[in-house]
């Protein structure tokens, strides 16, 4: 099993902070997620991006891999498991993750498995130091689903002791909410609890959604119409002239279900913009730019 490094992966330095971890995975996400990215080896990248994500964004695994970090291990290096697995990260608690549905979640490596995965009989999760296994009854899991799954329902499929099981999400789950599949766990029931996996493209806020759009210059400053992704599909957005950097657009309903009750409505998606310089790769894109710059002057800043 090899070490792998998720800081460098992510592009960040180890004492990076959670809000400079989660810049870094949007913007590695978007460029190779597979629908966009054109380059080799894309959704291997991609694949790895999220991986390194899901094991730094969540403060206990964290611990638990800079625990295996702080021992000098460098990308490549031969790892091997103490008896019992690492045991990190769970914090006591004997649960495993489950990842389904597409999103962020399954494909893991067997580094990350064996980290934070281990199983034992009987149970989920790794044996804790001076613990007894469960008694024998139903046996308790996490279900990390995409948000896709949530927005429309959907069947997932997992495999938990040794077998494939179809699961239905139901439409507009919400974390923490356990889907029970009788018979299906080591001596009794199956409870999954339910969590979301993380998205490239979103994340959640209740029942609402926020995705960053990028924009240029020109579309910002003159507005446009763009196309946007939501959880239902592409639409296409009016940006306002004259619209800066964190400005929020609301684009109703296009959230996350409500309730089946109606209790709850359908939350909304939130469209935080984000001004982007692209990058000139050709003699007419710098000379426009020197343009702007002769045109806009040395004193636009305090414009």
């Amino acid at each position: 099993m090899q070490f792998k490094d998720y800081y460098e992966t992510l592009g960040v330095e180890a004492g990076a902070g959670e809000a400079e971890i989660k810049t870094a995975y949007r913007r590695l996400a978007r460029k190779y997620h597979p629908d966009v990215s054109k380059e080799a080896g894309a959704e291997e990248k991609f694949k790895a991006v999220n991986e390194a994500y899901e094991a730094l964004r969540d403060p206990q695994k964290r611990a638990a891999y800079d625990q295996l970090r702080a021992r000098g291990y460098r990308p490549g290096d031969n790892v091997q498991p103490p008896p019992g697995g690492f045991g990190g990260g769970r914090g006591g608690v004997d649960f495993e993750e489950i990842f389904a549905g597409g999103g962020a979640g399954g494909g893991f490596s067997d580094f990350f498995e064996s980290l934070f995965g281990q199983r034992r009989a009987g149970g989920y999760g790794p044996q804790q130091p001076g613990r007894a296994a469960p008694p024998r009854g139903d046996t308790r899991a996490k279900l990390a689903v995409s948000l896709e799954a949530v927005h429309e329902g959907a069947s997932v499929r997992i495999s938990v002791n040794n077998k494939t099981l179809d699961v239905r999400v139901p439409k507009g789950i919400r974390p923490g909410q356990v889907i029970r599949l009788g018979g299906q766990g080591a001596h009794g029931d199956l409870l999954l609890e339910v969590e979301y996996a993380a998205h490239p493209r979103f994340e959640v806020d209740g029942r609402n959604v926020i995705h960053v759009l990028p924009l240029a210059p020109w579309e910002a400053a003159l507005g446009a119409v763009v196309s946007v992704p939501t959880l239902g599909g592409s639409v296409e957005l009016r940006i306002p002239a004259n619209s800066e950097a964190g400005r929020k657009l609301r684009l109703r309903g296009r959230g996350l279900p409500g309730d089946a009750a109606g209790k709850q409505p359908a939350g909304d998606q939130i469209v935080e913009l984000e001004v982007l310089a692209p990058r000139p790769d050709s003699d007419a894109q710098r000379e426009a730019y020197e343009t702007l710059r002769d045109a806009f002057g040395s004193d636009w800043r305090r414009a």
